[in-house]
């Protein structure tokens, strides 16, 4: 069971995310990865899609919008079911986003470039419980 501070945690998280999605521009994609950066979430890239995922449409989120990352100049359609990933597929094309026969778009061409943090507030992920990790001081 999740604890209640840590459930309002992850609704800020998800609250952050879906902010930064909101200000991608009609014609531009950004990554999973990218959006988490932008919210404070830094390698975040599953939260921002877990925010995704439970999105309403009451959210009125451009999801379309977000895509998986494929190289440093590429993205992908990253939805594994055939009638999302098409629905996401017209979508873009009909923002103008130019989408190869195997779900690549250009992040050269069509990535959204901002001038820096665009989140509202800074959530920063909380630091795993029960961390396996050791101090380097205690390996000696």
């Amino acid at each position: 069971m999740v604890a209640s501070s840590d459930s309002e945690h992850l609704r800020q998280l998800f609250k952050a995310v879906k902010a930064v999605i909101r200000k991608i521009p009609k014609g531009r994609v950004a990554t999973y990865g990218q959006v988490a950066e932008l919210a404070g979430i830094p390698g975040g890239a599953r939260i921002a899609a877990a925010a995704l995922k439970t999105s309403v449409a009451e959210d009125q989120l451009p999801w379309q919008r977000v895509i998986g990352k494929a190289g440093k100049l590429r993205g992908r359609i990253a939805i594994h079911d055939p009638v999302g990933a098409a629905i996401q597929r017209e979508l873009l094309g009909g923002e103008g986003v130019t989408i190869g026969d195997t779900g690549l778009v250009s992040l050269d061409v069509y990535g959204w470039v901002t001038a820096g943090p665009v989140r509202d507030a800074s959530p920063r992920r909380r630091p795993r419980s029960g961390s396996k990790r050791r101090a380097s001081s205690s390996r000696r």
